[in-house]
């Protein structure tokens, strides 16, 4: 597919990206889908990790493919000392700098962010890491799971009893990638009144700490240690996934809205639980789950979910299917949204790939093209950003110092 225009509220932001596998690709693709140019640095021969992850079609990753849509790639090896110096002139010409290496790994190339400050003393450098470039933990390595798992997100998550669940996202990456974006996004609008850039260190372990706001504040008001709920929320109840005839329906009554329970109680045909006293209010209700769960979860098998969404949202109560990934991506709502873009990849074809969730009235933003090969961008970006001529690229390229694109990765 052809690029978007550049009508993003980001558009005119420079970003060179140094980011690899997920967390940091995660906040440059969110980066460029709001408009900046961002220009993905890769280290030859074979760049980012996550090309040679799965799904492989024809030797091309479909997982790189999805994050790391609408950004320029750039090869220039930084081990070698015109590397760096090109690279440093780049970092001049730029607005932002992200990376997500072990804290220390750019300090041992000469080009940490206090070095950098000094050649572009607007640059706003983000560098996530798994625990941040302070504290005894800061080199240990860490990823998504990892993070998980020492944050607590795992502790809470599966059913009553059983075994830790890791999500069905890579919660740690993109909870990190997200912040990073919100802090470049922050670090930005502060430069306009200061005119200097800064330093924003992201932990993972930090995001991770953050969006478990709910469980830390159970536990520090109350001392009770959170535990697997399945879908159940802590204290809410009904407020969680149950069995009908042919699926699952997931039911989430709001605090403080007068008759819900009475309403739902009726249509599932079950009056007698409207004045039980274990049941008649949301604190009974979370107290007593326990014995109100099976007599719910034998009212709702008795209709199909599209039969009791139906029914339930006419008394305006949330609910909702428990739909499968195809489900979800096929509902009327997510088409009137426009949520899914198609992306054209030479070698995957044409891919709906989930689009920027923001809707902005004036400066739309959104996905602007397909991944680049590795090195793809080089003579373009070194030409532009430098104004190197053909020749001198050339020449680099000779001597390795530099790389174009190359062939799709060859697994054996």
């Amino acid at each position: 597919m052809p690029a978007l225009p550049t009508t993003g509220p980001l558009a005119g932001t420079r970003i060179l990206d140094l980011t690899w596998i997920l967390s940091g690709p995660y906040c440059t693709m969110t980066l460029s889908d709001l408009g900046a140019d961002v220009i993905k640095l890769e280290r030859p021969p074979w760049g980012d990790v996550s090309r040679t992850t799965g799904p492989i079609v024809d030797g091309e990753s479909g997982y790189f493919f999805s994050v790391n849509r609408g950004k320029r790639s750039v090869s220039i090896d930084l081990k070698s000392d015109e590397g760096r110096s090109l690279f440093r002139d780049l970092v001049r010409e730029v607005d932002v700098l992200v990376e997500n290496f072990t804290p220390g790994a750019m300090e041992k190339l000469g080009l940490g962010f206090e070095a950098l400050a000094e050649l572009n003393p607007r640059l706003v450098y983000l560098a996530i890491s798994g625990y941040g470039q302070t504290g005894p933990m800061r080199e240990r390595p860490a990823l998504d799971v990892i993070v998980q798992g020492a944050g607590g997100v795992m502790s809470i998550t599966g059913e009553p009893g059983g075994l830790p669940v890791r999500p069905g996202l890579s919660l740690g990456d993109i909870a990190a990638g997200l912040y990073g974006a919100i802090g470049v996004l922050a670090a930005l609008q502060e430069r306009e009144r200061s005119g200097r850039g800064q330093l924003i260190d992201i932990s993972m372990l930090d995001c991770q700490l953050a969006i478990l706001e709910n469980a830390f504040m159970r536990y520090h008001v109350t001392g009770e240690l959170p535990a697997r709920l399945g879908t159940r929320h802590p204290s809410a109840v009904p407020f969680q996934a149950f069995p009908t005839a042919d699926g699952f329906i997931v039911i989430a009554l709001a605090w403080g809205v007068p008759n819900q329970w009475a309403l739902l109680c009726a249509e599932l045909d079950v009056p007698e639980l409207i004045d039980d006293e274990r049941f008649d209010t949301a604190q009974a209700r979370s107290a007593h789950h326990a014995e109100l769960e099976p007599l719910l979860s034998q009212a709702f098998r008795t209709r199909t979910t599209t039969d009791w969404v139906e029914r339930l949202v006419r008394y305006e109560i949330p609910c909702g299917p428990l739909n499968n990934i195809a489900e979800a991506a096929s509902l009327p709502q997510v088409a009137a949204r426009e949520a899914f873009r198609p992306v054209e990849h030479h070698t995957l074809g044409r891919v709906p790939l989930p689009d920027l969730p923001m809707k902005f009235s004036r400066t739309a933003g959104g996905i602007r093209g397909t991944s680049p090969d590795m090195g793809q961008h080089t003579r373009e970006v070194l030409g532009e950003l430098l104004g190197l001529d053909g020749a001198a690229i050339a020449e680099l390229v000779r001597r390795e110092i530099v790389r174009e694109e190359r062939a799709p990765i060859e697994l054996g």
